[in-house]
C-alpha cells in the first residue's frame, strides 16, 4: 500500500503535539493515587471508602460528557475544544493542592472528570482526520502511550515532589504545564489538513483521496442512533467496559497495594510503580506495529488481556508472603492491559463510516469511564475492607476475563480476505 508515502512529515508535526496533550491530561488526572499514599486522606479526614470513592468521581463526570465533546469535535473543531479543555483542567488541577474540605476536593475531581472528558474522543477524531487506515493502529497508540509514559516520568516526579515540598505542592506544579501548552497548542494545530501550511497542496489531496477512498468501502449508517445500536458497537462499549474496570483499579492503586506490600517511602514506591508502565509503553509499540503490518486487530487484543487476567490471578494465588514475585506478576499485568489500545480503537473506524466513528468512540469510550469508576472505587473499597489486595486482584482478573470473551465475539465487517486498498473491511 502507497499510503505510507504520503507526507511522512505528518508523524513529526502531529504525533508530539498529539502525545503532550495527552499525557498532560493523564497526568492531572493520576496523579491523584500519588496524594492518596501521601497523607491527604489524614489531612482532610477522609475515610476509606470516602478515598475511593473521591478517586473514582472523576470518571463519573468523564461519563457523562464524552458524547457531547465528541459531537463538538466532530461537527466544529478539536483545536478550540482542545485550548479549553488545556486551560481549565489544568486550573483544576492546581486547585486541587489548595482544597481545605471533602465537598470542595469532591467537586473538583467531578469538574476535572468533566472538562478531560472531551479529550481522547477528540484526539480520536483528529488522529483519522490525519492518518489512513494503514497508519491509524499505530497513531493511535502514539495517543494513548501519553498514558503509561506519563505514568512513568509522574510516578518518579510526583514521589520527589511529595517528598520535598508535600501533596498540595504536587498538585499545583503539575497543574501549570497544561495552561502554558494551551497557548502552544493553539498556534500548531490545524483540524484539517486542507488547513496546514507545512504539508504541500498534491499532499493534502493524495491524503484527502486516500481517506475518501477507505469510506467508500464502509456501509453507510445514517445517524447515530443506528451506530449506537450495532451489535459490534453494543460488544464493544461492554468489553471497553469490562476492560478499563481492570485497568483503572490497577493504575489509582498500584502506588498504596506495593506501599502496603512492603514498608516503603514514597521514592521507592514511586520507581517501582514505573515499571509496569515502562513494559506497558514498549508493548504498546510493538503490538500496533504488528497490527498495522497484518491488517489484524482483534488478534492483538483478546490474547493479551487473557495474559493480563491469567497474571491478576497468580499474583493472588503468590499472596503477599512473596512481595517480588507479586510484584513480577503486576508488572506483567500492567503491560498486558495496556499493550492492545493502539489496535483496539483502529476497529471502529474501520467499521463505521466517519459521520458516526467519533461519536461510537465516545460511547465506547464512555462506558470505559463507566468500567473505570467501577474498577477504582470498589478495588480501593476491597483493599480498605479487607486489608490486604488479595480480593481486588481477582475481581480485576475476572474483568478481564469477561473483555476477552466479548472480544472474541465481535464480528469484523465482511469480506475479510479482500486486500486492504479496497477500503476499511476487516478489523
Amino acid at each position: 500500500m502507497k499510503s505510507q508515502t504520503i507526507a511522512p512529515k505528518r508523524w513529526w508535526f502531529i504525533m508530539p503535539i498529539v502525545f503532550i496533550t495527552y499525557s498532560l491530561a493523564y497526568l492531572d488526572r493520576a496523579n491523584f493515587s500519588f496524594a492518596s499514599a501521601a497523607g491527604i486522606n489524614e489531612d482532610l479526614g477522609i475515610t476509606k471508602g470516602m478515598s475511593s470513592l473521591l478517586g473514582a468521581l472523576f470518571f463519573l463526570g468523564y461519563f457523562f460528557f464524552q458524547i457531547p465533546g465528541a459531537l463538538y469535535a466532530e461537527r466544529r473543531s478539536v483545536k478550540k475544544l482542545i485550548f479549553w479543555c488545556l486551560i481549565l483542567w489544568g486550573g483544576c488541577a492546581s486547585l486541587t493542592g489548595i482544597v481545605s474540605n471533602i465537598p470542595m476536593l469532591a467537586a473538583i475531581r467531578f469538574v476535572l472528570g468533566v472538562v478531560e472528558a472531551a479529550v481522547m474522543p477528540a484526539m480520536l477524531i483528529y488522529i483519522s482526520n490525519w492518518f489512513t487506515k494503514s497508519e491509524r493502529s499505530r497513531a493511535n497508540t502514539f495517543l494513548i502511550l501519553g498514558n503509561p509514559v506519563t505514568v512513568l516520568w509522574m510516578s518518579v516526579v510526583s514521589g520527589y515532589l511529595i517528598e520535598s515540598f508535600g501533596w498540595r505542592e504536587m498538585f499545583i506544579f503539575e497543574g501549570i504545564p497544561a495552561v502554558i501548552w494551551a497557548v502552544a497548542w493553539w498556534f500548531m494545530v490545524q483540524d484539517k489538513p486542507a488547513q496546514a501550511k507545512w504539508m504541500s497542496e498534491s499532499e493534502k489531496a493524495a491524503l484527502q483521496a486516500q481517506l475518501q477512498k477507505e469510506q467508500e468501502g464502509i456501509k453507510a449508517v445514517r445517524n447515530y442512533g443506528e451506530a449506537f445500536r450495532n451489535r459490534n458497537v453494543i460488544l464493544l462499549c461492554l468489553q471497553y467496559f469490562a476492560w478499563s474496570i481492570g485497568v483503572y483499579g490497577f493504575v489509582l492503586w498500584l502506588p498504596s497495594i506495593l506501599r502496603n506490600g512492603s514498608q516503603m517511602g514514597m521514592v521507592e514506591a514511586g520507581w517501582l510503580s514505573a515499571v509496569p508502565y515502562l513494559v506497558a509503553t514498549i508493548a504498546m509499540i510493538v503490538v500496533s506495529w504488528a497490527s498495522d503490518k497484518t491488517q489484524n486487530r482483534k488478534l492483538f487484543v483478546w490474547p493479551l488481556l487473557l495474559i493480563g487476567a491469567l497474571a491478576f490471578l497468580g499474583s493472588y494465588l503468590v499472596g503477599s508472603s512473596n512481595f517480588w514475585l507479586s510484584y513480577t506478576l503486576l508488572v506483567i499485568a500492567g503491560g498486558a492491559m495496556y499493550a492492545p489500545y493502539g489496535p483496539f480503537f483502529a476497529i471502529i473506524p474501520e467499521m463505521l463510516p466517519r459521520n458516526v466513528a467519533g461519536g461510537a468512540m465516545a460511547l465506547i469510550n464512555s462506558m470505559g469511564a463507566l468500567g473505570s469508576f467501577i474498577g477504582s472505587w470498589i478495588v480501593g473499597y476491597l483493599n480498605g475492607a479487607t486489608g490486604s489486595p488479595a480480593a481486588s486482584y481477582i475481581f480485576m482478573g475476572a474483568a478481564l476475563l469477561a473483555s476477552v470473551w466479548l472480544t472474541l465475539v465481535v464480528k469484523p465487517a465482511q469480506n475479510k480476505t479482500s486486500p486492504p486498498v479496497h477500503g476499511a473491511k476487516h478489523a
